[in-house]
């Protein structure tokens, strides 16, 4: 990928922004489109608010393809193609020479002999100087090898004087003759094996300073020591092999223009630091104000450095700034500024003072132990360092360079300036400065794209569709509200922003509902399989909807907060309705399930009423209540009792939910044959199969014959055998002398017998019908 260095374009910046490159006769020349292009580059990346700037425009002005652009680029290759086209771009313009003036050095080498004294020597200018890495421990000790070692000529190596016109002993050297105001240093960092025959990276430690003096290296000549005092202000990293890789860069803030903060230190687990305090619980830790207060309060000075504080205020509430006060309040360093009254800053900015109430504060020129204050209304004048990586930029200290001395990730290119260099004042913290008008103009509008874009994408991922359940068209229920019309006219979809407050929100409802009278409650709502239960009502109009838990899809119940037609209501989780299946034994065959011999019904129950109020609900004070215990695979269910106590305990306390079912049983139908008790376990014979078969008896022999028969109603399930049931009829019969001399014979819906049934076969065996007559 394309990768543009930002330190190179400070000056350049300044003068590209100062000409009127945008003249028809200058942007005529495509050779000279490149620096129109830089110069719109340097003004998205200073003032279009997005968080990468493309760099399309500027490779399309060298002619690249798609191919080259997504290729990876040699920075230091990139850097001398960048100004060898802006050189040639500028021809013939008031900036023709102006890369020559930055960035252009001259390195003499010279030859001296030994016998006449003779000075031979070349002038070479240099765009930037290549300095070896293999075999060096760093900058100093390479520039001492090129600038000031000598290469001496002799015995059997002897250099020909041209004076002498001999061959003679010489020395020869290289020095540096004119520094540029921008000094770019690249590190041989690919180098080849010759045994190996490959490429390798060298991933040695390699030191460069942060201020280096360049007089050793430099021609003798009568200047100030300030025109060699250098300070490191860029730094290109590689991170990877020789083969491949990603750039990243450390800059330094020049000109105040980044919002910097002390960076967080690497958390990792202090199990074992025993000088890490565990949060404080009577701090008040959602109030950084309160946070920061009592940090310095319990310093013996009142004061900390500025640089300390993050850490401390990590160690006091365990969390970081970053992530628990930065979104809401801003960096730690904005925070401190907002609030002057507070806070105090000495020692050039890099130490907060607490002023403390009730006592005269100090002076802001100077505290009480001499140190020089500063408002925190002004910035301080220290420069502090970012790393750009990417779209990432996030604050460094000057000691993290050290990391990049050495491995796979380290420093390839390093940029210096005079230290006697002075940025214009109209340059501090002035990201506008000498930007011409027509790109201020062009910036604006696509920031006010770029804002719209934002506003319209935050609004559609913001904008929640709740359901509003219009009171009227509600009636109350076996403890839930069910629907008393269709859905269409009572439940009302409402888009709405939920970044706005519950009294916006209210507001919108009213003026849905102009017939609305009286006062408008909101409470949230949910579907249960009882019915809509009610839970919290909105009541703080200044809170957010996004903060008072309502989503997309979420619904909210509109009435007066206190009854639905005339019904007061319960709400809350304490009072959630329960769905439960009722029981009881059939009294029409209609109304049962298939062969269950039970009625069933569902109903809403509220979670708070006691089981004693249920039945009293019901109408059967006297009955008792089961609950279910089946057997897994058993056609013969068990119900247990209710105990008395049970019946002052509620649905909740019970623990009954959804779908569970209750039999109510009458005393008396403890007599009949489907319903035995044992203790307080209720058993009922429910198969399908269960039956009450009828059967008659004629002395004659024969079914409706004309004497006088007797018919009996016989129990039965369905794997009992045909000979027990033979045995229960003669028993009803009182037949028992003559049970060999009978059998069965089922009677068909026409009145005709069939053919006598297998003693051995249950009644079922076949096909059955739910009545059932036998002769």
């Amino acid at each position: 990928m394309f990768f543009l260095h930002v330190s190179s374009a400070l000056c350049l910046r300044d003068w590209y922004f100062g000409q009127r490159l945008c003249s028809p006769v200058f942007v005529s020349l495509q050779v000279r489109v490149i620096p129109l292009e830089l110069q719109k580059l340097f003004a998205h990346l200073l003032l279009l608010d997005q968080l990468a700037a493309s760099t399309t425009d500027l490779t399309d002005s060298f002619g690249w393809s798609s191919n080259e652009e997504m290729s990876q680029q040699d920075v230091q290759e990139l850097n001398r193609i960048l100004f060898s086209a802006l050189e040639s771009s500028l021809v013939g313009t008031s900036g023709s020479d102006l890369i020559q003036r930055l960035y252009h050095g001259t390195v003499v080498n010279q030859i001296v002999c030994k016998e006449c004294g003779n000075v031979s020597e070349k002038q070479e200018d240099f765009l930037d100087l290549t300095v070896s890495v293999n075999g060096v421990s760093g900058l100093e000790e390479a520039l001492w090898n090129m600038y000031v070692e000598e290469e001496l000529f002799e015995g059997n190596n002897l250099y020909c004087c041209g004076l002498c016109n001999n061959l003679v002993r010489a020395a020869k050297s290289a020095k540096l003759r004119k520094l540029p105001p921008f000094l770019t240093v690249s590190l041989l960092r690919f180098s080849f094996d010759l045994t190996k025959c490959e490429r390798y990276k060298e991933m040695g430690r390699y030191t460069f300073p942060v201020r280096i003096n360049l007089r050793p290296f430099c021609e003798k000549a009568e200047r100030a020591d300030s025109e060699y005092e250098y300070e490191l202000f860029s730094v290109i990293i590689h991170k990877g092999g020789c083969y491949g890789g990603h750039y990243h860069v450390y800059v330094k803030d020049i000109d105040h223009l980044g919002n910097w903060e002390a960076p967080e230190e690497e958390a990792k687990p202090k199990l074992l630091n025993k000088d890490v305090k565990p949060p404080d619980s009577t701090l008040e830790r959602e109030d950084p104000l309160s946070v920061l207060k009592a940090i310095l309060s319990r310093e013996e000075s009142n004061c900390v450095l500025v640089d300390q504080l993050g850490q401390k205020l990590l160690d006091k509430i365990g969390v970081s700034w970053n992530k628990k006060f930065r979104k809401q309040y801003g960096p730690i360093g904005k925070f401190l500024q907002s609030h002057t009254d507070t806070f105090l800053l000495a020692s050039n900015g890099t130490r907060v003072h607490l002023k403390l109430a009730g006592s005269a504060a100090p002076e802001p020129s100077q505290s009480a132990d001499g140190e020089k204050m500063v408002d925190l209304s002004s910035p301080s004048d220290e420069h502090h360092w970012f790393d750009l990586n990417d779209s990432i930029v996030r604050p460094i200290r000057e000691k993290d360079i050290e990391k990049q001395f050495q491995g796979k990730e380290s420093a390839y290119m390093l940029f210096y300036r005079k230290l006697e260099l002075q940025r214009p004042a109209e340059a501090k913290e002035n990201p506008r400065y000498k930007v011409p008008v027509h790109l201020l103009q062009e910036i604006e509008e696509e920031n006010g794209k770029l804002t719209q874009t934002r506003l319209e994408f935050d609004a559609s991922s913001n904008t929640v569709e709740v359901r509003l359940h219009l009171a009227s068209h509600y009636r109350v229920e076996n403890g839930a509200l069910q629907l008393c019309s269709s859905p269409q006219e009572s439940v009302l979809q409402l888009p709405f922003d939920r970044r706005k407050t519950v009294g916006d929100f209210r507001l919108a409802v009213y003026q849905m509902q102009d017939q609305w009278e009286g006062d408008m409650a909101l409470t949230v709502a949910k579907s249960l399989p009882a019915g809509l239960h009610l839970y919290d009502m909105l009541l703080d109009d200044s809170q957010s909807l996004y903060s008072a838990g309502v989503s997309d899809r979420s619904d909210l119940f509109v009435w007066n907060g206190r009854e639905v037609g005339g019904v007061s209501i319960q709400t809350g989780e304490d009072w959630e309705p329960v769905l439960l299946t009722l029981l009881k034994p059939m009294e029409v065959v209609e109304d049962a399930a298939p062969g269950s011999g039970l009625c069933e019904s569902p109903r809403g129950v509220s979670a708070g009423t006691t089981l004693g109020a249920l039945r009293l609900a019901l109408g059967r004070e006297e009955a008792l209540l089961c609950q279910e215990e089946r057997a897994q695979g058993s056609p013969v269910s068990g119900w247990r009792v209710f105990p008395q106590d049970d019946m002052q305990k509620t649905i909740r306390e019970l623990a009954l939910r959804d779908g569970d079912s209750i039999l109510i049983l009458e005393p008396q139908a403890l007599d009949t044959s489907q319903f035995t008790m044992n203790g307080d376990v209720v058993t009922v014979t429910t198969p399908s199969e269960c039956r009450w078969l009828l059967v008659s008896y004629s002395p004659g022999g024969v079914a409706g014959g004309q004497e006088e028969g007797k018919t009996v109603q016989i129990p039965a399930t369905g794997n009992m055998l045909l000979s027990e049931v033979k045995l229960k009829a003669m028993e009803e019969l009182q037949l028992q002398d003559q049970l060999s001399e009978y059998s069965l014979r089922q009677v068909d819906r026409n009145g005709k017998l069939l053919p006598p049934g297998i003693p051995s076969h249950t009644f079922t065996h076949g096909k059955s019908q739910h009545s059932e007559h036998w002769f």
